[in-house]
């Protein structure tokens, strides 16, 4: 692939997802029972829902499954898959509309997903749902609005949302938690906004209100949420139906905003936390990686950040340029350290770094290849990225290069 730059990885493979190569934040792998490998993609935008691609063979890819949205004005931007269980977030673009919420498919023939189960979470002040974790085959973990939440502000519509999902006829919410002050009603007054004037997306470049919730085995009982301009917090969800707040890290401002994800890394007592890049041009930058000291969990430490390339060469290719989605340590067939880390850091690609000294990390990989054909910006978009246990990583582009399968060679 001419001008791409590649250092300690190796591309096998390319697949464009018959022409529908944008990809969300929703990529997830699942083993069959005929031991396939299918890595289940949620797609940017309408008007495609999900795809399934046949992995087995990492350098002959398969678009086995490709599924449809209702309509044009939704998007399913996050998946996951526990078992032969995929579970979809559905997220309008007009707030109101359905549906939006979640749904749960039976994957167990991954050529012919069925549908075994819908939560509505449309309401006249709701998108629905924006991004979900399901790793335990009971629970889901989300963000999202409701039809019974009111926010003092329009882009604080989404909170952090327990949901049951043991019986997927009968869906059922079980707890809830959102910063204090963000809904009509509260007495508490929320911080001063970052990006007061809104920005180029008047609906989600400021906001109060989570993005991603991780909950581990290793800590079933806290919850790692990034709450976008309100930093990052550690819940405590012992009782799933009252969260509480453990501790809560927060650099905006002077920082950009946007607290995207919250990475524990248990045996090292440290916490990996990204601010999302959602400006294009650099407009935004710096957006940072961070590497928290969680020693004491209620009083988190930031000690080092991820380097990133220049801004005077990245920020001005096109796009956006900065911190994004991590692999995620998460249970079943997955990459799992505690001294690498992989990102998707947009027109920076995908970059492994080294850890083991958390003061100083240093990066080791990348992988960063030419704007896809059909792409709207002038560069790659590295949007998402998991990394299976034989060290095969699987990168998705934001607009139209669909799925990268690499190796890692470190």
């Amino acid at each position: 692939m001419s001008d791409t730059l590649i250092k300690n990885m190796t591309l096998l493979s390319q697949n464009t997802l018959n022409g529908f190569g944008g990809i969300g934040e929703g990529v997830s792998m699942q083993v069959t029972r005929d031991e396939r490998r299918i890595i289940w993609l949620a797609h940017e935008g309408a008007p495609k829902n999900f795809t399934g691609v046949d992995v087995t063979d990492p350098k002959n890819t398969k678009v086995v499954c490709q599924t449809e949205l209702p309509h044009m004005k939704m998007r399913s931007n996050s998946l996951e898959v526990c078992g032969d269980v995929l579970a979809v977030a559905y997220q309008v673009y007009e707030k109101g509309l359905e549906p939006a919420g979640m749904e749960l498919f039976d994957i167990s023939k991954p050529e012919d997903p069925k549908s075994i189960g819908f939560h509505s979470t449309a309401g006249p002040h709701s998108r629905g749902m924006h991004c979900l974790w399901f790793v335990d085959s009971k629970t889901v973990h989300c963000s999202s609005g409701a039809p019974d939440f009111e926010p003092k502000h329009p882009r604080d519509d989404q909170f952090y949302q327990i949901l049951d999902v043991q019986n997927p006829s009968k869906i059922e919410e079980i707890g809830r938690w959102w910063m204090p002050g963000s809904k009509i009603g509260d007495i508490e007054e929320l911080p001063p906004r970052v990006n007061p004037e809104g920005g180029v997306d008047p609906m989600g470049s400021d906001a109060f209100r989570v993005h991603n919730v991780n909950v581990y085995d290793e800590r079933p009982d806290r919850a790692y949420v990034g709450y976008i301009d309100g930093g990052v917090f550690i819940l405590d969800i012992n009782d799933k139906s009252t969260p509480k707040v453990v501790s809560n890290w927060n650099p905006h401002n002077p920082y950009p905003g946007f607290s995207h994800t919250a990475l524990p890394l248990f045996d090292r007592e440290l916490i990996i936390v990204t601010d999302e890049c959602i400006k294009d041009d650099g407009a935004d930058w710096p957006k940072l990686t961070w590497i928290l000291d969680a020693r004491n969990e209620k009083n988190l430490v930031p000690i080092s950040t991820l380097p990133l390339p220049p801004v005077e060469e990245f920020g001005i290719k096109g796009g956006r340029f900065g911190s994004h989605n991590l692999h995620e340590n998460r249970p079943g067939p997955s990459f799992k350290s505690e001294e690498i880390l992989i990102g998707a850091f947009f027109n920076a690609g995908i970059r492994i770094y080294d850890i083991k000294n958390p003061y100083q990390p240093q990066e080791i990989a990348y992988f960063v290849p030419p704007k896809p054909a059909n792409s709207r910006v002038n560069a790659i978009q590295m949007n998402d990225v998991y990394a299976d246990e034989n060290g095969l990583v699987y990168a998705v582009d934001r607009w139209s290069g669909g799925l990268y399968v690499l190796e890692m060679d470190i």
